[in-house]
């Protein structure tokens, strides 16, 4: 495992008091960057090479008055997007990854359109244990529910957001799944249905049927359908929260890709005992999660830390994503064993293969 990142304080008083400012003018600094990318300024920039770009050049490129451009690029210095000499202006790396970095653009827009507005009540959120912010959006009691009527570019941002860690790992994953005779796998919380495709391009043989709510269910249909795979993949509207609903047996595996974060501890245990009583001895269950204590880097962890207070204020008010401490706690309290633990695959995730432990719970 890596070092743990925060047992000890290595900043100076200096550098402390320093981070402390940029902790106070965060917001600012956020939408400042924002506003550089999106403007195209950055881009202008960037577009000058070595030669740097002036001032009043680039206010007439992106059509914008000197004086915000200025303002704007003031801020850039500082915050150490670009530089200046004699009047030039170029872009630094951070610049660049602002401008270029698929990461850093899905963090950004994700942040912009699902939680700025809404990080304004985390105060209330932690208070009552409830995802004030989503009123931002509707009144739902959790954005799951709404997820199929946000408005197209939030939608698109969470969705972006929600892909970018797991899409990258499918092809490392996918033989770990299916090496051990899997054929028909239960897909809960399968989403737009991409595992689900994933799974039945990669083996011919392979049927699978995904569980979730009924409009994320028409989003996936929609998906499988335009591409010919009606006959392998079915689909089971119901929300796994309600203690009624019976996870469906008769399976080789159960696949729970970003999902049981979705959840409070005590849910996530509810969800796993259903599962439990699903499967049979020789089943599996597949976890994949990103646990922040098992991150090659300090930025990760950071990074995981944050996305937890969306959960928080928009999300339902009562997950996060969790450390493995924690979560292994979970797995082995819903009657499970652990067989194998794959950490570090892709940006962030773990996967977890499971089977029920001879221990009665």
């Amino acid at each position: 495992m890596p070092e743990p990142f925060f047992q000890d304080d290595k900043l100076t008083a200096l550098q402390a008091k320093e981070s402390a400012q940029w902790i106070a003018f965060g917001p600012t600094v956020f939408q400042a960057a924002r506003v550089l990318r999106n403007s195209g300024i950055l881009q202008v920039i960037e577009d000058s090479r070595r030669n740097g770009i002036g001032l009043d050049a680039i206010a007439q490129k992106v059509n914008l008055p000197v004086y915000g451009v200025r303002v704007l690029l003031e801020a850039g210095l500082s915050i150490g997007l670009v530089t200046v000499k004699e009047d030039l202006y170029r872009i630094t790396k951070t610049g660049y990854f602002i401008l270029h970095d698929p990461l850093t653009r899905v963090n950004m827009d994700f942040e912009h359109d699902i939680c700025y507005k809404a990080m304004f009540t985390l105060d209330k959120s932690i208070e009552t244990g409830t995802p004030v912010g989503l009123k931002e959006f509707g009144e739902w009691k959790t954005v799951y529910e709404g997820l199929a009527q946000l408005p197209k570019h939030a939608q698109e941002s969470w969705f972006n957001f929600d892909h970018f860690f797991s899409d990258d790992v499918f092809r490392v994953i996918l033989p770990l799944v299916y090496r051990d005779g899997v054929k028909k796998l239960l897909d809960i919380g399968g989403n737009t249905g991409k595992w689900a495709i994933a799974s039945t391009r990669y083996q011919p043989d392979i049927t699978v049927t995904i569980v979730d709510l009924p409009g994320q269910l028409e989003m996936a249909r929609g998906h499988i359908e335009a591409m010919g795979l009606s006959e392998r993949v079915s689909f089971l509207p119901a929300n796994i929260l309600e203690e009624s609903f019976a996870v469906p047996a008769g399976f080789d595996a159960i696949w729970l890709s970003q999902c049981l974060d979705c959840f409070a501890e005590a849910e996530i245990i509810s969800i796993l005992k259903r599962c439990h009583k699903a499967l049979n001895n020789e089943g599996f269950l597949f976890i994949l999660e990103p646990f922040w204590d098992r991150q090659r880097f300090e930025i990760a962890a950071f990074c995981l830390h944050q996305t937890s207070l969306y959960f928080t204020t928009v999300a339902n008010g009562n997950s996060q994503m969790y450390s493995a401490e924690v979560f292994l706690r979970c797995i082995r309290a819903a009657g499970f064993e652990i067989l194998e633990e794959t950490n570090q695959i892709g940006l962030s995730q773990t996967l977890l293969k499971c089977r029920r432990s001879t221990t009665t719970i």
